[in-house]
């Protein structure tokens, strides 16, 4: 079901609990990467401009349930500050009727920041109490982190029960209405790219995806397991012996359903990660044992890409190699201006894939670029994310 979008309130005088993500990186009180908070710039202004006042919620890190100064949202404060160009109080707790007295004097127009959500063990537990308290802070919820929709928390899940309206905001409808174009609204055919590290990490979406896609391409470390599956020695390559079996029967299923599914026909070997010397690019057939596979080839790339042209919608998550190591990022770039140069409207999410479609130059290419990780994976999935059934379906 559509859910109601902030856009749609009447938020004069009223106090907006709105729930964010700002897990950024931080090198000590300094954000190095302001991307998210950029993001809920639109739904922020929204509100402020219909005449509402702001009480800003997020987590950070992972502080165990208590304070730890090393996760507080100060530099988020200071940062957010600055990009909105108004002031942003940063209280010093998240409940209590410190923090309540706080929320009742917020006048239209003002903005305040809880402290890390986190600090309390109450959050991640979903705690009712601790939800109802957060709750009284405000007339109106709305959520804006996709990112974290997949998390029951008490300020995502269980403070929808004593806080209505429930409604998303401008950055969580964006994602929502991008992934409904790709999955109940599709031009075909519709493609998927996988990449990562770890079968077992993504054997469930593999799997849910051969019944909704039209093909497709697996690389990455993940694919060695696949190519082992299929008979191929993978020399020193990432495997996970206890899932070649359920490649094999992955990529049976995929021949039953008449799917294509694409491996790497070459792969960039070295002695390890960190080697500055003896890479070379060979066929999957001649994998030196006492080498790795760490990047997909440049042949492989160029299959990919020539597959990718026949696509009108993509889906990628995940690089086709050791991304961050800038001697094994060709692969990963290359699928990237594949998929830019595709002409298909394309959806992509995490952190490695949205890094190399940046690097690549092509961010102006691609139909829609997810902020979240773990909930766009789950997503994909086909599970139902907690933070976004907790909102009021629109009317």
């Amino acid at each position: 079901m559509p859910k109601l979008v902030v856009d749609q309130l009447d938020l004069s005088g009223k106090r907006v609990f709105l729930r964010a993500d700002f897990n950024v990186p931080l090198e000590g009180a300094r954000v190095t990467d302001d991307t998210r908070i950029t993001a809920v710039l639109p739904t922020l202004r929204c509100c402020l401009e219909r005449g509402a006042s702001l009480v800003l919620a997020s987590h950070l890190g992972r502080p165990k349930g208590k304070p730890d100064p090393r996760y507080s949202l100060r530099p988020v404060a200071e940062r957010l500050e600055a990009r909105l160009g108004r002031p942003v109080a940063l209280l010093a707790d998240c409940v209590g009727p410190e923090v309540e007295e706080r929320a009742r004097a917020l006048q239209a127009g003002e903005v305040v920041l809880l402290e890390n959500l986190r600090y309390h063990a109450e959050e991640e537990a979903n705690d009712g109490a601790f939800a109802r308290s957060l709750a009284a802070l405000a007339d109106v919820y709305v959520n804006d982190a996709f990112a974290a929709a997949h998390r029951a928390h008490a300020s995502i899940e269980a403070i929808t029960r004593f806080l209505k309206p429930a409604a998303a905001g401008l950055l969580m409808a964006r994602e929502l209405a991008a992934l409904a174009r790709i999955f109940e609204r599709p031009e075909r055919p519709r493609w998927a790219v996988l990449g990562g590290a770890k079968v077992s990490d993504k054997l469930g979406l593999v799997e849910h995806l051969l019944a909704r896609v039209d093909a497709l391409v697996i690389g990455g470390g993940m694919a060695f397991t696949f190519l082992k599956s299929l008979g191929h020695g993978v020399g020193r390559s990432l495997l996970e012996p206890d899932r070649v079996e359920a490649a094999r029967a992955v990529l049976e299923q995929a021949r039953s359903r008449g799917i294509p599914l694409r491996l790497p026909v070459d792969v960039v070997v070295a002695p390890g990660i960190d080697a500055v010397s003896g890479l070379r690019t060979v066929g999957i057939r001649e994998i030196p044992e006492d080498l790795m596979g760490l990047d997909i080839g440049r042949a492989t790339v160029t299959q990919f890409a020539t597959a990718l042209k026949g696509a009108r919608n993509i889906i990628w998550n995940g690089p086709m190699g050791v991304f961050e190591k800038e001697r094994f990022a060709a692969g990963t770039l290359g699928v990237a201006r594949a998929v830019a140069d595709s002409g298909a409207f394309s959806v992509i999410g995490g952190g490695d894939t949205v890094a190399a479609v940046q690097q690549a130059g092509v961010m102006d290419k691609i139909g829609y670029v997810s902020t979240a990780g773990g909930a766009f994976l789950e997503f994909l999935e086909g599970r139902v994310l907690p933070g976004v059934a907790a909102l009021d379906d629109a009317a």
